[in-house]
């Protein structure tokens, strides 16, 4: 992972920390989007497959592979934003872009994308960067490392909640016996946890957290939403009055926590 970027959301001008994900090459290299620090974040409305994925230039062998779109969902209101990126073609014969970032576009462009990505407009630091950095990889500190899997199908999706959902203390993750898996939301139990995966390109909304919320209750357990497009207004607001954890992931694989009782589970683990 690079140095994480601020990037400010275009919906309630917040700032959340991201780190643009490196990726193995065929050839063994580590490769990773560059992105157009010139160009704004924008609103991610509707999802559709080939938009999510992008290409990348393999700085060692020349190879382009197809990667997915970074993404960031905003730890304040939960709008996901969609980050630019170069093409490989926009750089030039040297393997530096017009900005003179290298091939991969990992150190500089997190190290100069503060001015592009999130523009000073007067007010305090980044808030919501403690949410961002308690999403990303080895946070906290006691845990190990959390290992994402790219989320290429709905099952990828599925799989890493149950990997997160594990990787916060919670043994023995699955699905219901006999439950065969859907295109819409999947269930995940576990004890001490009743978790529902919306793998689909619309946002989570009311509903759903109220039944993984009635589920919970059933159960004795805690209740968590996990989403691919973010939540609905009513959602989040009904998910704080009922203090459900909600999760939003990124094509990366890296669930990150978009209310505060998301951001109590993180810390305290299961």
């Amino acid at each position: 992972m690079a140095e994480a970027v601020p990037v400010r959301c275009p919906e309630c001008r917040r700032e959340n920390g991201y780190a643009v994900p490196v990726f193995p090459c065929a050839c063994g290299s580590p490769v990773a989007p560059q992105l157009d620090l010139s160009a704004p974040p924008r609103t991610l409305t509707h999802r559709t497959w080939a938009e999510s994925w992008v290409t990348v230039r393999c700085g060692a062998c020349g190879r382009d592979g197809e990667w997915p779109q970074p993404e960031v969902g905003c730890a304040s209101c939960g709008t996901v934003a969609r980050l630019p990126v170069r093409s490989p073609d926009d750089r030039g014969a040297d393997g530096h872009g017009a900005d003179g970032h290298g091939a991969d576009g990992v150190g500089e462009a997190a190290g100069q994308g503060q001015g592009a990505l999130a523009q000073d407009t007067g007010r305090p630091g980044p808030a919501g960067g403690d949410r961002a950095r308690g999403a990303e990889p080895g946070w906290p500190g006691a845990r190990p490392p959390f290992l994402p899997v790219t989320i290429r199908t709905g099952r990828d999706a599925v799989a890493t909640a149950a990997l997160y959902l594990r990787w916060l203390g919670f043994r023995d993750v699955r699905r219901p016996d006999g439950v065969p898996l859907p295109s819409a939301a999947v269930d995940l139990r576990a004890p001490g946890v009743v978790a529902q995966v919306d793998p689909t390109t619309a946002p989570t909304g009311l509903r759903a957290v109220e039944c993984v919320w009635l589920n919970a209750l059933t159960a004795a357990a805690a209740g968590v939403c996990f989403s691919l497009a973010g939540y609905t207004d009513a959602a989040r607001e009904r998910a704080d009055e009922l203090a459900v954890p909600l999760f939003v992931m990124d094509l990366t694989g890296v669930p990150q926590p978009v209310n505060d009782p998301a951001e109590e589970l993180v810390a305290r683990g299961a």
